[in-house]
């Protein structure tokens, strides 16, 4: 069972359109860190619709497009997310968040490209989220199962 959303840590997805790339990482997000993220999407310009091969390639490997939206980044978002992921392709823009919020993530836009791009492009963050998932969950684990003296032995 999922934790409580209030127990999860808030990741917002961001790139230019919210019509490839972030709702990309928000359906593998959803799926792969769902017991300790609460994830969401938005463009800085958005497009008003996911592209066809954005959710024909997360179905093809397996995702939920399901219930996906092209929105715009809105007044506020950026402050309620404990993690913001920039795509946008532009380092810093986002850079009026605390230090440490936001990770700058340099990912190929697919946009107008064929499949074997967007497959490609999949690929990429659906390898990214993944350590972003495994990051969240060992910042949640309890340090006290590797120290030693909790039970285990010291490695010399």
């Amino acid at each position: 069972m999922s934790a409580p959303a209030e127990q999860r840590t808030r990741v917002l997805f961001v790139c230019l359109g919210n019509s490839c790339r972030s709702p990309m990482a928000e359906a593998i997000a959803a799926r792969l860190g769902s017991d300790v993220m609460e994830t969401a999407s938005a463009g800085l310009t958005a497009l008003g619709e996911v592209q066809t091969l954005t959710t024909t390639t997360l179905e093809k490997n397996g995702y939920c497009a399901g219930g996906l939206r092209s929105t715009q980044l809105r007044f506020g978002e950026l402050e309620d997310a404990d993690i913001v992921v920039n795509m946008t392709g532009r380092a810093g823009v986002l850079i009026t968040q605390p230090p440490g919020k936001v990770e700058d993530w340099d990912v190929e836009d697919p946009y107008g490209s064929n499949a074997a791009t967007y497959q490609r492009v999949f690929e990429d963050i659906e390898r990214r989220v993944a350590g972003l998932v495994e990051r969240v969950r060992a910042r949640r684990t309890p340090a006290s199962r590797t120290k030693p003296g909790s039970g285990e032995k010291a490695k010399t």
